[in-house]
């Protein structure tokens, strides 16, 4: 294990998590309460300026996506550790609970780089998982998308929202809940409902998760984008001019041979641009953000299934190991955009643990960046971003 302190403590659980956390160098900003640093970086923002992000004015487009950061004094944190964008973790109209601990391994792909190419016979056959947590770091998330009840969350995004600084922005995150007997039409309205939660915070804008990898490594909802259409469309006419943000898997462009011979290989992104067709071509949503995980098989040295119960021989894995294929959707995103000429936003993500990796997600078309993982791991990450200037 490495000796630093990552704000999420990977060997709690949880809930002992969300009880206790932020850790590390997050938990000493708490305490200091903000002082000291997060002067001095007021300072060197207002002299650099802002950039607009969905309406709102911000330092730097870059901060931490759904996921690590579990309630408002990890938001908190994060914006006194100067990520100006902190994003809720997800949020569901009830409360669900969480998959058994251990949630978090680190993850240890074949290739020299340490990266997972989408649709690899590796992916089936199984990735190394264990506790050998090695910078670049990558590693598994397997918690299935654990929420409180509203009448927790809600005030507490509350106070997400009210703590951000000068230049800083909450972002909430939600998602729909499928539950046995649910139709179709229970599902658009449970997104609704979980969006009109949200809207009574205060929030100004939200991103909808459609890429959970624990509800299926087939059952995602961005796999199906017609429905993701209807969903935005119920959600769109639900919290008004409040910008909407959807947050994708990994959707994998086709290769076509022939044509003018068998060395004739066109790159089929049909797919992707469906899914934008449905959604920001129809005005129903503003930004991309992209991507979540990469399912894949963990086992620990043995071969045998590294995370213990049932349903869980699977996990999505985040980190390094998807730097490439996060980079590879921003850079389609971004061409399908200019193709179609459209101004939604993409917010890139996935494998951003050094501020080459913000350089390289800003040049591939993203106007804003996030990170989890390397975040968790490096505390300092956004103030190295900004030095980098």
């Amino acid at each position: 294990m490495t000796d630093f302190e990552p704000f999420y403590d990977v060997n709690l659980s949880y809930d002992d998590n969300y009880a206790k956390g932020p850790f590390g160098a997050f938990a000493a900003a708490l305490a200091d309460g903000g002082a000291g640093d997060s002067a001095n970086d007021a300072e060197a923002q207002a002299a650099a300026g802002t950039v607009d992000f969905l309406g709102h004015q911000v330092n730097l487009p870059f901060g931490i996506p759904a996921g690590p950061l579990l309630n408002s004094r990890f938001t908190t944190a994060a914006f006194r550790m100067g990520f100006d964008l902190a994003t809720y973790k997800t949020v569901r109209s009830r409360a669900w609970g969480c998959n058994p601990f251990p949630n978090v391994l680190a993850v240890h792909p074949k290739a020299a780089d340490g990266s997972l190419t989408p649709g690899s016979a590796e992916l089936d056959e199984g990735v190394l998982a264990d506790t050998r947590y090695e910078q670049p770091i990558s590693i598994s998330n397997s918690f299935g998308v654990p929420s409180r009840d509203p009448d927790e969350w809600q005030p507490d995004m509350r106070r997400a929202i009210e703590a951000a600084g000068p230049g800083q922005l909450l972002i909430p995150s939600f998602q729909g809940s499928r539950v046995e007997g649910m139709t179709t039409d229970d599902y658009i309205a449970d997104h609704v409902a979980t969006a009109r939660l949200v809207t009574e915070t205060g929030a100004d804008l939200m991103v909808m998760n459609t890429s959970c990898p624990n509800e299926g490594h087939n059952r995602l909802l961005c796999h199906d984008p017609a429905l993701v259409g209807r969903i935005t469309e119920a959600v769109k006419n639900e919290i008004g001019d409040r910008a909407l943000a959807i947050k994708l898997a990994y959707i994998p462009p086709t290769e076509v041979t022939g044509g003018w011979g068998p060395e004739r290989t066109i790159v089929d992104d049909s797919a992707l641009e469906f899914m934008v067709r449905e959604t920001a071509a129809r005005g129903s949503v503003q930004a991309f953000s992209a991507i979540n995980t990469i399912s894949a098989r963990l086992v620990d040295a043995d071969g045998r299934q590294a995370l213990p119960g049932a349903g869980r021989d699977r996990s999505g894995v985040c980190g390094r190991a998807i730097r490439h294929a996060g980079l590879d959707m921003v850079a389609r995103l971004a061409a399908i955009r200019e193709k179609l000429g459209l101004d939604y936003t993409i917010i890139g993500l996935g494998g951003v643990v050094a501020p080459e990796d913000y350089a390289a997600y800003r040049a591939a078309g993203a106007d804003a960046v996030m990170s989890a993982t390397g975040a968790m791991w490096d505390a300092d990450l956004a103030r190295r971003i900004k030095a980098a200037r």
